[in-house]
């Protein structure tokens, strides 16, 4: 179960990537520079379910069920550990409802584009402590502890506070390129940390 983490989380990049590199077709005045991912995906404009099902519903699944497999590595690290990961968890989520929760192209401002957000905001707000608290109580060395940090301070300053201007579009994908960046090293360091644990068998560590 553990090893199916890392191939999770490479579905769940390769499916977003793809989303975006086919979002231009059906909509060539969508700009990855200018606008936000999700805007490829609200309602009315042609190709939005397929977009919103490659690009948010699949990986979000996808790494909701890599991270039920790195559970039990964490298991034993405490309730700092745990919380940490459930947070992660509710990232995923959250990134997963914005599919479900498209904008509405026709009223940005409308009661389905709120729900959207929400999503969004979520998505964002669970991360960021879920980082603090993986580096403190996961104890899976300096580097681990750097990474979740660095991870949630980028993912804080690209989602948030860089969005203004002309490239609200670019500073929203490197965001998301941080999020499940941390989600493919998290998957491999964790995975051989739990072949590698006391008490592993040579049958499981193969």
């Amino acid at each position: 179960m553990r090893r199916a983490a890392v191939p999770l989380v490479l579905l769940a990049l390769a499916s977003f990537a793809l989303a975006l590199l086919l979002a231009g077709a059906g909509l060539p005045e969508y700009s990855h520079r200018l606008h936000p991912v999700a805007l490829r995906g609200a309602a009315g404009l042609p190709g939005a379910m397929p977009f919103n099902a490659a690009a948010f519903l699949l990986p979000g699944i996808a790494l909701l069920l890599a991270s039920h497999a790195l559970r039990p590595t964490l298991a034993a690290r405490g309730w700092t550990a745990r919380i940490g990961l459930t947070l992660a968890q509710l990232s995923a989520l959250a990134f997963a409802m914005q599919g479900a929760l498209p904008l509405d192209a026709r009223e940005l401002d409308g009661d389905a584009s709120r729900l959207h957000a929400l999503a969004w905001m979520i998505w964002w707000i669970a991360f960021v402590p879920a980082m603090a608290l993986l580096a403190v109580g996961a104890r899976r060395g300096a580097s681990f502890a750097v990474a979740c940090l660095l991870a949630g301070a980028l993912v804080l300053v690209l989602a948030v506070l860089a969005p203004v201007g002309a490239w609200v579009g670019l500073a929203q994908r490197l965001a998301f390129l941080v999020w499940f960046g941390w989600w493919l090293y998290a998957a491999f360091a964790l995975n051989r940390a739990s072949a590698s644990a006391p008490g592993s068998s040579p049958t499981a560590r193969r």
